[in-house]
């Protein structure tokens, strides 16, 4: 007897080879990378900033341990993300722009995103406490334990929220310094510090410039801030940023440099200052590293410091 076409279908369905089982969803992948904040993972570079400044970077440990650094950190970062997102789905599900993310759209469960947060964030220390230093270990452990006391309470007392925030960009930006050993000089201390502070409080203050007038903010805090406190505190952190960075300048020896490139780089470090507080003074410093690689002149003063910087340390 002949089969039919549709008989013939299901004879070859039974038969055929089955496909695998299916994995993990793509859209909770996708969201869990999203919700990780991949464009974020430029500011962990800074954990290149105190052994550039030593000179460290040539060599091949060198930069296979920073880049095991930077890989940790980003995850410890992702952690926190994936943990505040979780814990403000409800909030953000009422906003105009954040009801658009992974976990308040429903792309990625509350559950799975504490989860996954809560792994990444035991994972990086311990990790770190293998394959780094003890040192590195306790930074990212700090790190973590901060950020997340940031997103349940910190995050709502005044001036304290911005000293937290500036604190991150901070151990950024000494991790790298503990992870090779290297001392770590306190104008460094000083001007990352301050130079954190200065673009954190220059994005509040763009935020609070932005939202006047309007009903909500994007941050509790904007409705207690005024503009003229967070006009002072950028201003206040810049002078101290630059004043930093040129005692570290005027301090170091020329030696047999053709020129004091050392000194030569204050004017590239002032000139990018003053053209990011133009933005700031317009209320349109958002994210720093938006800021930085949207404006083709401070990039340009940025790859000029970053080459007089670099003369300096190799002492050419």
């Amino acid at each position: 007897m002949t089969q039919t076409a549709p008989e013939l279908h299901s004879q070859r369905t039974r038969s055929g080879p089955q496909p695998p089982p299916a994995g993990p969803p793509r859209g909770l992948l996708r969201g869990l990378l999203r919700t990780a904040r991949p464009k974020q993972w430029v500011k962990n570079v800074l954990v290149v900033a105190a052994p550039a400044a030593a000179g460290r970077l040539p060599s091949w440990h060198t930069v296979s341990r920073l880049a095991l650094v930077f890989v940790l950190f980003t995850a410890c970062a992702a952690a926190v993300y994936l943990v505040n997102d979780a814990r403000d789905a409800d909030a953000d599900r009422a906003h105009p722009t954040k009801r658009h993310r992974p976990v308040a759209a429903g792309q990625v469960p509350v559950p799975v995103a504490y989860a996954v947060g809560g792994l990444l964030a035991v994972s990086g220390p311990v990790l770190a406490l293998r394959l780094s230093t003890p040192g590195v270990a306790a930074l990212l452990a700090a790190y973590v334990a901060l950020q997340l006391a940031y997103c349940v309470r910190l995050k709502h007392v005044l001036v304290v929220d911005l000293a937290v925030v500036s604190t991150g960009f901070l151990m950024r930006a000494t991790a790298g310094g503990l992870a090779l050993g290297i001392p770590l000089s306190r104008w460094f201390l000083i001007t990352t510090g301050f130079g954190a502070l200065f673009m954190v409080a220059a994005k509040r203050y763009s935020e609070a410039v932005q939202m006047a007038g309007k009903a909500g903010a994007t941050r509790a805090l904007l409705t207690e801030y005024t503009t003229g406190y967070l006009r002072f505190v950028w201003q206040l952190a810049a002078g101290v940023a630059v004043l930093g960075y040129c005692l570290w300048a005027l301090e170091g020896e020329s030696g047999a440099s053709v020129l004091p490139w050392r000194q030569l780089s204050m004017a590239a470090f002032i000139l990018a200052v003053l053209r990011y507080a133009v933005f700031a003074d317009r209320g349109t410093a958002g994210e720093p590293e938006e800021v930085v690689l949207g404006d083709r002149a401070l990039a340009v003063i940025g790859v000029v410091w970053m080459a007089m910087y670099g003369l300096a340390v190799a002492g050419w």
